[in-house]
């Protein structure tokens, strides 16, 4: 049986995070991944970062601070998510960013996003990062990684602690064991059918664009031994894909945390568009065939952010993407919804801009706590069809503040550690962009620092 002191499941940025964290401790570690490349779902994300009090705000003269991150991630998750895990990102973010950016992540921008109060999504390109991850691995003699190595269980030695991975690699089954302990870092269930009709089936119809690996591996071997999981009943899908996202190129747009509004098919808004993007979804999700647009004007379309995943609305535009007219009732008749209920719409809309009360679904601002809603009456008209696609399901393993997986009972599953996405509990019910990038660093750290240290298993 081969022998390590840590094994790590998956390379996604969690894994890689704690396979350097690792590696630069000394210990000898493995890491399994079942592709032939790095990266899970972590390089289809939009590559936002949730950090409070960086360099960057100072310099853009953005006044942040943990306290807020904390309440926003709290409020933005209904309150049900655990403040524990919460607490501890808060306490390990801003060290967290100096880790990436000395490990030579780089930090292209910053933006406001779903959920926060202030600017703080930190924009990285995450094959950048992840490649700038492997770098350093490589030059750590002690950190294996193997590649199309899938890992099927764990195992538990005579005093019950786990510490073997069964995997496989060029045909043969092999165990390894760990002394120190197993992470779990291996991603969500966005690609398994099984899974997803067992869990959301209300999402049956979504767009399935996650990771092609992501088919709850992970999750299934540490239920075996007894793990609980947690936020299951709030699975929802991300909201602002074209409808071809499920092709090559997953165009996306996030038009109403700049102004856009959403309407469905009848011409009706139907949500207060500033709040987290998947509860956006589930509301896009219950209206007539799930059909939806975003809509807005030329005032928004200024706003656009060149070479942004989420902002940049000119690349939808060259791609073909946006319905574009001069008067509101061309554009109605492009995307084929009553002209009398658009136009209605957006007058009782930019009345309630006007005024600074949105009667209808109580929208003060852009985004969450940031920015301030303005009309909609500068030609030319833009929509953007835009549907639900499975892209991460932030549900799964349950896990205590030293990264630990836990059984019902809360107490620690001895040798077993998770981090990422295949961890549940840490959003609730929503979902604030960047912080799932954000506790995959945080925790995947956590994790090795935990496994490694010489205190007793905590309870």
């Amino acid at each position: 049986m081969e022998s390590y002191e840590l094994i790590i499941l998956g390379g996604g940025l969690a894994g890689m995070c704690a396979a350097v964290e690792a590696g630069e401790q000394g210990v000898n570690v493995l890491l399994l991944e079942k592709q032939d490349e790095l990266g899970g779902s972590t390089v289809l994300s939009s590559g936002y970062m949730a950090f409070a009090n960086t360099d960057m705000q100072e310099k853009a003269g953005i006044v942040d601070s943990t306290e807020s991150l904390i309440e926003d991630m709290i409020e933005v998750g209904g309150g049900v998510n655990n403040k524990e895990l919460v607490e501890v990102y808060g306490k390990r973010q801003l060290e967290s960013y100096q880790w990436l950016v000395e490990h030579g992540v780089e930090f292209r921008s910053l933006e406001a996003v779903s959920g926060h109060s202030v600017p703080r999504g930190h924009i990285i390109d995450p094959h950048q990062a992840i490649q700038s991850l492997f770098r350093r691995v490589k030059q750590l003699a002690n950190v294996t990684i193997l590649f199309s190595a899938p890992a099927k269980r764990l195992l538990k030695n005579a005093n019950g602690r786990i510490d073997t991975v069964i995997y496989e690699s060029e045909g043969k089954e092999t165990k390894a064991n760990a002394s120190k302990g197993i992470i779990i870092s291996s991603g969500g269930f966005a690609k398994s059918e099984e899974m997803l009709t067992q869990f959301a089936p209300q999402l049956k119809g979504a767009l399935r664009i996650g990771g092609i690996g992501n088919k709850g591996d992970g999750i299934k071997m540490a239920w075996e031994h007894g793990a609980w999981v947690q936020d299951l009943p709030y699975l929802n899908g991300t909201y602002g894909f074209h409808p071809s996202a499920a092709g090559a190129v997953k165009s996306q747009g996030l038009a109403f945390y700049k102004g856009a509004i959403m309407v469905n098919q009848l011409g009706k808004r139907f949500v207060n568009e500033s709040i987290s993007y998947k509860l956006l979804g589930k509301a896009a999700f219950e209206q007539p065939e799930c059909i939806t647009y975003q809509v807005w004007d030329q005032t928004v379309m200024d706003k656009s952010v060149f070479d942004d995943p989420l902002y940049d609305f000119e690349l939808l535009k060259r791609r073909r993407l946006l319905y574009k007219a001069d008067t509101l009732e061309e554009l109605a008749d492009c995307i084929d919804v009553p002209v009398e209920a658009v136009e209605e719409t957006i007058s009782k809309y930019n009345q309630g801009a006007q005024n600074g009360e949105d009667p209808e679904f109580g929208r003060k601002s852009l985004t969450h706590n940031y920015g301030k809603p303005t009309p909609i009456e500068r030609a030319p008209f833009y929509a953007f069809e835009s549907t639900v696609a499975m892209l991460a399901t932030y549900a799964g393993i349950a896990v205590n503040a030293a990264a630990q997986v836990v059984n019902p009972y809360g107490e620690p599953i001895p040798g077993l550690f998770a981090a990422g996405e295949v961890t549940g509990g840490f959003h609730g019910a929503g979902y604030m962009t960047g912080s799932s990038l954000g506790k995959a660093v945080v925790f995947g750290r956590i994790a090795v620092q935990e496994a490694l240290s010489n205190l007793p298993v905590k309870r």
